[in-house]
């Protein structure tokens, strides 16, 4: 009598069970890995904000002329500096109450980030920091705002 071979091979059992574990990981792990890549992102535009400010403040320094006014370059003007831009910055002219300009950071259209809660970063040349909603005009409450700028949200 011959011995029969015994094969090494999967059955259909067990390569159900794996796939269906798979499937588990994956419904917790890819909101989980969405949510991390926003929230890097609004830190990204955070500091991007912040980095042009420190240019505009140092370019405005440098300035013998009261009335010229500072534009970002040389990889301000967006974040990430290079490849695709999720966040385009602008410097915005002076307001009454922004004390001589602003920076904002505004979501790409269309893009990653243009339905994110947090919408556009804004610092003005006075210190303050606040988000409005993407396309409008009123800014979000203080705590909102304040959890988009360290991260929380």
């Amino acid at each position: 009598m011959k011995k029969r071979r015994q094969s090494a091979a999967f059955s259909l059992l067990e390569l159900m069970i794996a796939l269906g574990v798979a499937a588990i990981i994956a419904t917790f792990a890819i909101p989980a890995y969405r949510a991390h890549v926003a929230k890097a992102h609004r830190l990204d535009a955070a500091a991007a904000v912040v980095r042009a400010v420190q240019f505009v403040e140092t370019a405005r320094l440098a300035q013998t002329a009261e009335s010229a006014a500072v534009s970002l370059s040389g990889g301000l003007e967006q974040t990430p500096s290079n490849g695709t831009p999720v966040y385009r910055l602008a410097v915005l002219p002076e307001s009454p109450t922004n004390g001589g300009y602003a920076v904002e950071a505004a979501p790409v259209v269309p893009g990653a980030m243009q339905d994110d809660a947090c919408g556009t970063f804004v610092m003005e040349a006075t210190g303050l920091r606040w988000n409005r909603a993407s396309g409008a005009t009123v800014p979000l409450d203080a705590a909102q705002s304040a959890a988009c700028w360290g991260g929380k949200n």
